[in-house]
């Protein structure tokens, strides 16, 4: 529980001690396509994998947040520590496209013990600043009106400026270089 909020996941168990969570990316969820496939591949290779939601995101409680990778990277910490709590192991976080900036926040604050030993990224942005879709003179729109509703597919969400900030001064590179490389 991060922030005071359920978190919901599906955990494909084997019966290893050793576990692999997998983070989804922006407006998803722990069904997504390529979560689900990863997961069957480590199961089918004996490995117990977990897929979870991120607050505000598919079943966890909470609001989203276009901003929160921070956030975001706390959640995939207290999934972490509820494992080590029941004697179970996470080797190993994968994130997808913003899962992929998540578990490298994550292991840039919070995994230097040596547990976590391997952190993916899948299609993960190195530049917050770059790949923003949401529309011409959306900054100064924020800037002018403190927030913007925006879409993507069949979504709606608001962007607050507070929150189009937060990602914009997200440094994946000094995140990275925080990671512990033992």
């Amino acid at each position: 529980m991060a922030h005071n909020e359920k978190l919901v996941g599906l955990l494909h168990e084997t019966g290893s001690r050793e576990v692999v969570v997998l983070c989804h990316g922006f407006k998803s969820d722990k069904n997504n396509t390529i979560l689900k496939n990863v997961a069957a591949a480590l199961e089918k290779e004996g490995i117990s994998a977990f897929r979870f939601d991120f607050s505000g995101n598919g079943e966890s409680e909470g609001g989203f947040n276009y901003g929160n990778y921070k956030y975001e990277a706390d959640d995939l910490h207290s999934v972490i520590h509820h494992f080590s709590n029941t004697n179970r192991v996470v080797t190993t976080i994968i994130g997808h496209s913003r899962g992929g900036n998540v578990v490298l926040l994550c292991a840039s604050k919070y995994c230097n013990d040596g547990n976590v030993r391997n952190v993916v990224n899948i299609s993960g942005r190195y530049d917050l600043k770059k790949g923003i879709r949401l529309g011409d003179g959306y900054f100064e729109r924020i800037k002018e009106q403190g927030f913007i509703d925006a879409k993507e597919g069949k979504s709606e969400f608001r962007v607050t400026h507070a929150s189009l900030m937060e990602r914009l001064e997200t440094d994946m590179h000094e995140a990275c270089l925080k990671i512990d490389k033992q």
